[in-house]
């Protein structure tokens, strides 16, 4: 199977106005011009229609991960390994594709339960990317072949979760860490593991040891092209009042220099700048025991 990158992702929300705003006058993100109005906020920062869908409905969640597939064979291929593994998966009518603004999909889950979307071709709109902040743009590769950032969701069977993914799903292995956060010898801590797609992109997915996450989702990460465009972000989050989840810090693995903050939804959102591009075929996994260089001092809202 062969995944090149998380393509959208797809939030619930009993107010999607919030993320309008959010993403409009925080994030600097675009609404989108070429999707429909129907009471749905899309927000768009590349050559894609959209990468963000926020759907009206009762709950506050990530409700799923759009993954794209290479071409309609591969697609046909995922479906065939899905069944052969004995994985359920639906068919994605029409109007799913249409909204979507993909060819073909199909609807499964993980086995923490997590949703995704399995999907080929991705249209591009091609409609300027104009932030109404002024952020010259996003990493997302060419025509945002690299996806649209990560997603670190959470595994309440994290060793099967990793399995899926790696053994079925194909995405492969880019680093491993493991958590403890009390001093008793016995507490088995919490693993993450972070893994990659067919891009350059360190991750665009990780998993982390978390079973009572009611919204769905860790965080999600956006990639801006220059460094004092995480500053002003910073900025623009302090000046709102939006609790800050993590100072500005530089991670290990990825070398993403970046600062969390808290979204409408309740996960947080990375915002960063300068995160590694590997060679996929001249690297070796990697367990880091020191999650940042310097920086990201987490402080979860509520807490």
């Amino acid at each position: 199977m062969d995944v090149r990158s998380l393509g959208y992702v797809v939030i619930e929300s009993a107010d999607p106005t919030k993320w309008l705003e959010y993403g409009r006058d925080i994030l600097g993100l675009m609404p989108a011009p070429n999707m429909p109005d129907d009471g749905n906020v899309y927000l768009k920062l590349d050559e894609r229609p959209f990468r963000f869908a926020i759907v009206k409905g009762e709950q506050e969640r990530l409700q799923r991960c759009g993954w794209e597939l290479r071409d309609r064979e591969d697609f046909a291929d995922a479906k065939h390994t899905l069944s052969a593994a004995g994985i359920a998966f639906e068919e994605g009518d029409t109007a799913l594709a249409q909204a979507r603004k993909v060819r073909e999909l199909i609807v499964l889950k993980d086995p923490s339960g997590n949703e995704l979307e399995l999907y080929w071709g991705g249209e591009l709109d091609f409609a300027k990317f104009m932030s109404p902040l002024g952020i010259s743009g996003f990493e997302t590769g060419f025509n945002g072949d690299m996806g649209l950032g990560h997603a670190v969701l959470p595994a309440a069977k994290l060793a099967e979760t990793h399995q899926f993914y790696k053994n079925v799903l194909g995405f492969g292995d880019s680093d491993y860490m493991h958590f403890h956060f009390s001093p008793e010898p016995n507490d088995p801590g919490q693993g993450l593991h972070f893994m990659h797609v067919n891009n350059p992109r360190h991750h665009s997915l990780a998993l982390y040891e978390d079973a009572n996450n009611p919204v769905g989702c860790v965080h999600l990460m956006l990639e801006v092209l220059e460094t004092d465009e995480v500053g002003y972000c910073l900025d623009r989050v302090e000046a709102a009042g939006i609790p800050i989840v993590s100072t500005l810090g530089r991670h290990t693995n990825d070398r993403m220099l970046s600062f969390y903050m808290a979204t409408p939804t309740g996960f947080a959102m990375e915002f960063g700048t300068g995160g590694l591009q590997v060679d996929w075929d001249d690297f070796t996994p990697t367990v880091t025991t020191l999650p940042s260089l310097w920086g990201h001092k987490f402080n979860m809202p509520g807490e």
